[in-house]
């Protein structure tokens, strides 16, 4: 019955046109660690391919099959990340059913004319945000995230040591995506939510 702590700031860099805004969107989670006052961050994302339409008092519509606006298909999107990563953080490959809901989205704003949905425009976007976090060299990334929080963090209340050795364990699998993929977008998200 948690709540999700998190805040979406939206940027307007320019006014294209009455109601045709290009922004960039500031995306960030959180999650508490076990009886404790910490909380871990669990993204922390920058999305700079940001461009929406918007008028006074339009009512924001979002469908699951079609694509509507990419104005709620972006915040429907990183929704869906936000509670996945929270739900992997809890239990191993527990937000899949999330990610597979973003990916649905991706598909659906393939006929989008706003950039950030298609692979071919960026090998950093959020097409491949949902793509890796449900491809199977990324699998260890997601365990990582899990063993670091819930194994790691969480463990450290009752005994610091034994949650230490789990954090420094989950770490090394870090090593087997950069083995497959160096310099990986989803390692980059990774690394941004814990710098």
């Amino acid at each position: 019955n948690e709540r999700i702590e998190c805040s979406i700031l939206i940027n307007i860099t320019e006014q294209i046109s009455v109601g045709n805004f290009k922004a960039t969107i500031q995306v960030q989670a959180r999650r508490p660690v076990y009886n404790s006052s910490y909380f871990s961050t669990t993204l922390n994302h920058l999305d700079k391919d940001f461009e929406f339409k918007f008028n006074e008092f339009d009512n924001l519509e979002y469908s699951k099959n079609t694509f509507n606006s990419n104005l709620t298909s972006v915040l429907a999107f990183y929704a869906n990340i936000i509670i996945g990563l929270d739900y992997d953080s809890f239990s191993q490959s527990g937000g899949t059913r999330y990610f597979k809901e973003a990916q649905k989205i991706v598909v659906n704003a393939q006929s989008a004319q706003e950039e950030g949905w298609k692979a071919f425009e960026s090998e950093r976007n959020r097409y491949w945000f949902a793509q890796n976090m449900l491809h199977q060299n990324y699998e260890p990334l997601r365990t990582c995230f899990y063993q670091y929080h819930r194994l790691g963090f969480d463990i450290m209340a009752e005994n610091v040591a034994k949650g230490r050795a789990e954090v420094l364990k989950s770490l090394m699998k870090l090593e087997e995506v950069y083995n497959r993929r160096p310099g990986s977008f989803q390692l980059k998200i990774f690394f941004n939510s814990k710098n």
